[in-house]
């Protein structure tokens, strides 16, 4: 349980724990949870539209390239030095999915994703990329479902995060193979290459979705068999970036690994 805050109101005392809630969930001190509190959804909407989010990206990015640099000015990555990326919410950004349900899980129904004309979404930069949002749903904090997201994953037009583009580029500016390791099922290729491609990346050295054999395997143990072949095959994981631990722990890991904010979902 977390300590009841003392506030003049209610709306502080929520603001303040969910900071604190959120900084548990970024520890991985919450462990498995699977919404977001009820009372949390305001302050995980402000969060992700707001400037702390943009810059908190900002900053893994920034050390990311601090150590990346260095690194491989010390050439300690031997010929085949590498960088690994998780896809959704370190690449890409599923933001103008994730609004319609007030930032805490989603839709039941993919239809809002495939036939809106006109987008009442409140955020400026999600209406800029015309995804197809009807409205802002306040529908309540509900589990994933993954329908629904898989239709909006075929729309293939989930922008780029701004930082980790910027990262991606000086990543393979410096000479890193950049391999992308991300849950998504092999089925989804084609419209994970185009979104991909959309949102301004290019020439990745693989990008590697989860096979039938995967089916199952919890993303700690899917994740940590696909490093293991990427230094079978003699590449040298320098880095890892990634929204979720299990996108960075298991053996082999990375020499250092880089977690990207998250507050709206968890995968063990």
């Amino acid at each position: 349980d977390f300590p009841t805050a003392v506030s003049s109101g209610v709306s502080d005392a929520d603001a303040l724990f969910c900071d604190s809630w959120r900084l548990s969930v970024e520890t991985a001190n919450a462990g498995p949870w699977r919404t977001v509190p009820a009372r949390c959804g305001a302050s995980v909407r402000a969060y992700m539209e707001g400037e702390r989010y943009a810059s908190d990206s900002a900053v893994a990015a920034a050390e990311s390239l601090a150590f990346a640099a260095q690194a491989f000015a010390s050439g300690v990555g031997g010929a085949m030095p590498a960088w690994v990326f998780d896809v959704d919410e370190t690449l890409l950004s599923n933001a103008p999915y994730y609004a319609v349900s007030g930032w805490g899980a989603t839709q039941t129904s993919a239809a809002p994703y495939l036939s809106a004309q006109n987008s009442q979404c409140p955020s400026p930069a999600i209406r800029s990329h015309g995804e197809a949002i009807s409205s802002f749903l306040a529908t309540g904090l509900q589990e994933f479902n993954e329908t629904s997201f898989d239709a909006w994953v075929d729309i293939a037009k989930a922008p780029a995060l701004p930082s980790s583009l910027k990262l991606y580029n000086e990543l393979q500016g410096l000479g890193f193979h950049i391999i992308l390791l991300t849950g998504r099922s092999e089925l989804q290729r084609n419209a994970t290459e185009e979104n991909l491609l959309f949102a301004g990346y290019h020439s990745w050295e693989k990008l590697i979705l989860r096979q039938i054999s995967d089916i199952g395997k919890t993303a700690v143990q899917y994740k940590s068999e696909r490093r293991a072949a990427m230094e079978a095959e003699g590449f040298k994981i320098l880095g890892n970036s990634g929204d979720q631990w299990s996108d960075l722990i298991g053996l082999p890991m990375a020499t250092r690994s880089f977690k990207l904010p998250n507050p709206m979902y968890f995968i063990s």
